[in-house]
């Protein structure tokens, strides 16, 4: 069986600035891919590249198909991206812009059904804003914005789901209903997720693989237990930590250095 999202010796960046400089990868059905670095790393830009957003040379295949050859309505019936700092319509009630996420699959000019109207209540109320869905989007906290973004990814029911920082702003109790969420729509419905994350501990709990980046580069691949390790995060995080194991997944700990 073929990978969803496979990447060959992409180069990516922006105006005269080379970011990713040679990455390939390849991400399979129902899998989740945790994407982590320094600063800088290239991992936004990473997210980038697979949405076809920014590319300098090599190949994003789309369940073996150019990622460019696609056309947009099908593009976004197959991936769903919730960035990091999206442009947010403020005057959109909260349900309203969650119902965007159900274009793709609308008719020319077809108004939401009533099916529509069901997924997007479910997203709402997982995420814990049906209390908020005629709010606009406006008068809303920052985590709260971020969760509405999620959901609008999430009410798309795409295949894959790319997800920059989907934690940035939110609480524990809500960044861990959000991933089990995401977690929950992987293994009932065979979601791919690509996931940028600088928690590293919700890397080690959540994702099946760990892609380390540095300066652009992939550095490491493979299992959390594999790459979650004090050596490698020493060396690129430049960061003294324990990594321990808890019921069977990563957590990273950082030690204090000084004034022990």
């Amino acid at each position: 069986m073929s990978p969803v999202v496979e990447l060959r010796n992409v180069r990516a960046g922006y105006r005269d600035r080379l970011v990713l400089d040679g990455v390939s990868l390849t991400v399979s059905a129902g899998e989740w891919l945790a994407v982590i670095g320094p600063n800088g790393a290239g991992k936004s830009t990473l997210v980038k590249a697979m949405l076809g957003l920014t590319r300098l040379g090599g190949e994003v295949l789309i369940r073996g198909r150019d990622r460019r050859t696609l056309p947009a309505r099908e593009a976004a019936r197959i991936i769903g991206y919730a960035p990091q700092q999206p442009a947010i319509p403020g005057g959109l009630t909260v349900t309203d812009y969650v119902l965007l996420g159900r274009t793709p699959h609308l008719g020319l000019l077809a108004r939401e059904r009533s099916a529509d109207q069901r997924v997007v209540a479910d997203v709402l109320r997982r995420l814990d804003l049906d209390k908020l869905a005629a709010r606009r989007l406006g008068t809303l906290s920052g985590g709260e914005r971020q969760r509405a973004v999620l959901a609008r990814a999430l009410a798309q029911q795409a295949d894959v789901l790319l997800l920059d920082e989907p934690t940035t702003g939110l609480d524990l109790g809500h960044a861990q209903a959000l991933l089990d969420l995401v977690d929950r729509l992987r293994r009932e419905d065979g979601t791919t997720v690509v996931s940028t994350l600088h928690d590293l501990t919700l890397a080690g709990q959540y994702a099946d693989r760990v892609l380390l980046l540095d300066g652009g580069d992939t550095v490491a691949a493979g299992p959390p237990e594999e790459v979650l390790t004090p050596e490698l995060l020493a060396r690129h995080y430049d960061a003294d930590v324990e990594v321990v194991t808890v019921a069977g997944r990563q957590v990273v700990i950082p030690v204090r250095t000084n004034g022990r």
